[in-house]
C-alpha cells in the first residue's frame, strides 16, 4: 500500500528533523577532530598506554563523523526520493516499503526482505586474527 499524503508528510519532517539534527552533530565532530591535537589526548610526556588511549579516542572521534556523514548522505538520498515521488518504494524490487520501517528508519531504500538479501550478499565476515 502506498504512502498516504498524511504518511509522507510525517516522515518528510522525521527526515528534515533528523537532517537538521546531524547537521550540527557533524559540525560539532569535524570540530572536535579539528582541535583535539594528540598530544593534548595523550599528555606532554605519553607512554605507550597514554598513545593507545589518545590514539583509540581519536579512532573513536573519526568512525563518529564517518557514521555520521554516511547517515546525512541517506537522508538526502531519501530527501531526493520524497521530491521525485519515488519515496518509499524499494529501490531493487519496486515493491512499497512499509510505513512502520519508514517510521523506524526513513532513510530505508529497501524493503525488509531485500534489505535482508542485501546484508546477507554484501556481508564482510570478520578474518579471523588467529
Amino acid at each position: 500500500m502506498a504512502l498516504t499524503p498524511e504518511q509522507t508528510k510525517e516522515l518528510r519532517n522525521t527526515v528534515e528533523q533528523r537532517r537538521a539534527a546531524l547537521l550540527e552533530e557533524v559540525s560539532e565532530d569535524l570540530g572536535k577532530l579539528r582541535s583535539d591535537r594528540f598530544e593534548d589526548l595523550a599528555g606532554p610526556a605519553p607512554d605507550p598506554g597514554d598513545e593507545s588511549v589518545a590514539s583509540l579516542i581519536s579512532d573513536l572521534d573519526q568512525a563518529e563523523a564517518s557514521r555520521d556523514l554516511s547517515e546525512l548522505r541517506m537522508l538526502d538520498h531519501a530527501r531526493e526520493r520524497i521530491a521525485d515521488g519515488s519515496y518509499g518504494t524499494c529501490i531493487d524490487c519496486g515493491q512499497d516499503i512499509g510505513f512502520a520501517r519508514l517510521r523506524a528508519n526513513p532513510a530505508a531504500e529497501r524493503c525488509i526482505q531485500c534489505q535482508t538479501q542485501f546484508e546477507k550478499t554484501h556481508a564482510h565476515p570478520n578474518p579471523s586474527s588467529l
